[in-house]
């Protein structure tokens, strides 16, 4: 990527959103897609597990992830997993979406770590949201799939939906 004030090459920092200029040492924060990431487009070493083609570095919430630019879908390391969805929630401007139940044919799908090439487990998402996620428990990554993770953000928060009528 050049730099859009000076057009020397920026370097995508480590763990970070932006790019730093290597002329000017300016900073480039990529705008939120969509789907409220932002793609920083530098390419990953791991290619998706649901359409093969490379991932990419991209950030989400206060997290860095891996991002497939055809299907949507996430990559998202496991130690980060909850910070993200915290951040997300502390942001959410809309109203909490009541949960829906998962689809369970997802249960039967099978797909490979893009890491270690081991098939994920498949398990329902006990956060809320009704959403089925993929996890390699060996390279310690969760993928979900495209909305799945808005449906888990957009969620009650476990504590305020078990508790909501309980008498004070």
């Amino acid at each position: 990527m050049n730099c859009p004030s000076c057009g020397a090459g920026m370097r995508l920092e480590t763990d970070r959103e932006f790019f730093l200029c290597e002329y000017r040492g300016s900073v480039y924060f990529p705008e939120a897609n969509s789907d409220g990431v932002r793609v920083l487009g530098e390419p990953a070493a791991l290619a998706c597990p649901a359409c093969a083609i490379a991932l990419v570095h991209a950030s989400v919430g206060d997290g860095r992830i891996l991002y497939c630019t055809r299907c949507r879908g996430m990559l998202i390391p496991m130690d980060r997993f909850m910070a993200i969805i915290q951040d997300l929630r502390s942001h959410r401007q809309t109203a909490v979406v009541p949960a829906r139940p998962p689809d369970w044919t997802d249960l039967e799908r099978h797909i490979r770590c893009p890491q270690c090439g081991q098939n994920m487990d498949a398990h329902p998402y006990g956060g809320g949201g009704g959403v089925i996620i993929d996890a390699c428990d060996s390279c310690s990554l969760d993928w979900l799939d495209y909305g799945e993770l808005e449906r888990i953000a957009d969620a009650p928060d476990r504590q305020y939906s078990e508790h909501a009528w309980d008498p004070v």
